[in-house]
């Protein structure tokens, strides 16, 4: 168990590599990840699983102790990147599919890797569970909502199959998760060091299938989309710490909310790209899925240090 445990954390401190290397592979090999794309669903429903394995009634109780800063966070969470994604469309002039994908993985709620991020930036992890387990069970609703909203200027939308969807996909397994966690704590807990392992193998089966069977799509439209979503995440992460600074919540708490709109929830994209769309819908949130776990890790990294220093700072005060 401690073999698997440490294979798990090296693959979790480790993920934004796999997820490049494999996007990488899929691109130039693609015959050898295409059989991944059928089963994105299910690779998603088991990271779902997995996070409501991790979750328990003391990370929604954050809900209560600070409502403020979650109400911000959540908000947002659903207005600053959809209205980003709908600004990035019109402005770069996107191709109907194209443009739906990226408004998708801007309507989609913040995906579990916000939670590591906002850790190792010394941000308020609490703030980040609660935000990332609320806005991921309002997301049935509010995601299908939006991208109908948002995106039915360029394709149909049925926000009534996405909300089926997405209960399927992400809000039973989340339940399950936790109810399992509920009846059999003991053997979850033992369990629950392999959790990043699982989620890394799945983040990158769901990347690789999405590029593998876009292959073409990428080649002529690729540094179009990777500029959109450079530009989303950019603005999100930028946009999300200056609301949190203007509504006066502390540093911590700002980091939070930042991290938290900034990154999304890309398989959960991904699958609904390919479940109502087109494959090339879901290329946004694939090239999504490998830039934010560039920019999260050096944002992650340059907030943690700069935090560090001011410890010792205040500690040299005392001393």
């Amino acid at each position: 168990m401690k073999t698997l445990e440490k294979v798990s954390n090296f693959a979790g401190n480790t993920f934004a590599i796999w997820v490049i290397l494999f996007a990488s592979l899929s691109f130039f090999f693609p015959g050898g990840f295409t059989w991944i794309a059928p089963y994105i669903s299910l690779l998603l429903g088991i990271i779902m699983f997995g996070m409501g394995l991790t979750l328990s009634l003391d990370d929604f109780k954050g809900v209560f102790q600070a409502p403020k800063s979650v109400l911000i966070a959540v908000v947002a969470q659903f207005t600053i990147m959809p209205l980003l994604a709908l600004g990035l469309a019109l402005t770069f002039q996107l191709p109907p599919e194209v443009a739906v994908g990226v408004i998708l993985v801007g309507c989609c709620p913040g995906g579990t890797a916000s939670n590591v991020m906002t850790f190792l930036a010394k941000g308020n992890t609490a703030l980040s569970v609660s935000v990332t387990a609320v806005s991921t069970l309002l997301a049935p609703v509010l995601t299908p909502a939006l991208t109908l909203v948002l995106a039915s200027r360029w394709l149909p939308v049925s926000a009534g199959d996405m909300f089926l969807s997405i209960v399927q996909i992400v809000l039973i397994p989340i339940v399950l998760g936790i109810v399992v966690r509920l009846l059999f704590r003991k053997q979850v807990e033992k369990s629950v060091a392999a959790l990043p392992l699982v989620s890394v193998v799945g983040i990158v089966g769901v990347a690789a299938a999405v590029v593998s069977t876009n292959t073409e799509a990428i080649i002529t439209t690729g540094l179009l989309i990777f500029s959109v979503v450079v530009l989303h995440n950019v603005l999100g992460l930028l946009v999300g710490y200056l609301l949190a600074k203007l509504l006066r919540l502390d540093f911590s708490d700002q980091k939070a909310v930042s991290i938290e709109v900034g990154m999304q929830n890309s398989g959960l994209a991904a699958a609904l790209a390919s479940a109502h769309f087109s494959p090339v819908a879901a290329v946004p949130s694939a090239l999504f899925s490998v830039w934010h776990n560039i920019s999260g890790p050096i944002l992650a990294t340059w907030w943690g240090k700069k935090s560090e220093g001011q410890d010792l700072e205040e500690a040299k005060k005392i001393s």
